[in-house]
């Protein structure tokens, strides 16, 4: 369930000493290996990793007020999550790419048991998870190969509305419609002679 927390050390208050303590080993793996480009905050009730504004003004194709999302941090009511969105679009056509390939390789090396949906990575305890083969993740996906893969995978219509709004560009706000302009009547009446 979604938290009402704004920061992220409300977030961590929030839970329960056993699980404050995975999430926060987690959160330090993150910030210890995410690449420069991506910020820590607050996103959809979680703690989110995403591309703000700053650096990709054209957000979240979804919803462009949005930063556009990189990842996430999650206690939900029976385990907790992380979310790796780099690694759920590295699928194409329904196959893995070589970063997911990798990923769930270096997990089982690891000697873990993977339980993991298209971009989240479930685990009851800290144990549960292969925090080495996490940060390597984290390491191998950097900020502008995240935009660019983002930005490829989108339906080229989006991909057409955003060109011009990616990295380099302002935000646009979408203009309000203005009521059209009434036409006068046209006369149809012959001028006398």
């Amino acid at each position: 369930m979604p938290s009402k927390a704004t920061t992220v050390e409300a977030y961590l208050s929030e839970l329960p000493e056993d699980r404050r303590a995975a999430v926060a080993a987690v959160r330090k793996v993150f910030l210890d290996n995410l690449d420069e480009g991506f910020a820590e905050g607050m996103s959809y009730g979680m703690i989110g990793y995403n591309v703000p504004h700053s650096r990709y003004p054209a957000g979240y194709h979804c919803n462009p007020e949005q930063p556009l999302p990189f990842g996430g941090l999650a206690s939900q009511k029976g385990h907790m999550s992380l979310y790796l969105f780099g690694l759920y679009m590295d699928q194409v056509g329904g196959k893995r790419g070589p970063l997911l390939t990798w990923f769930e390789e270096a997990w089982k090396k690891a000697g873990k048991k993977l339980d993991m949906g298209k971009s989240c990575v479930r685990f009851k305890k800290l144990d549960d998870l292969a925090l080495d083969v996490l940060a390597q993740a984290l390491r191998r996906m950097k900020c502008d190969e995240f935009i660019t893969t983002y930005e490829r995978g989108l339906d080229p219509r989006v991909r057409e509305k955003l060109k011009g709004q990616g990295a380099a560009a302002p935000a646009k706000k979408p203009a309000a419609k203005k009521p059209a302009a009434k036409k006068k009547p046209v006369s149809k009446k012959k001028p006398a002679r």
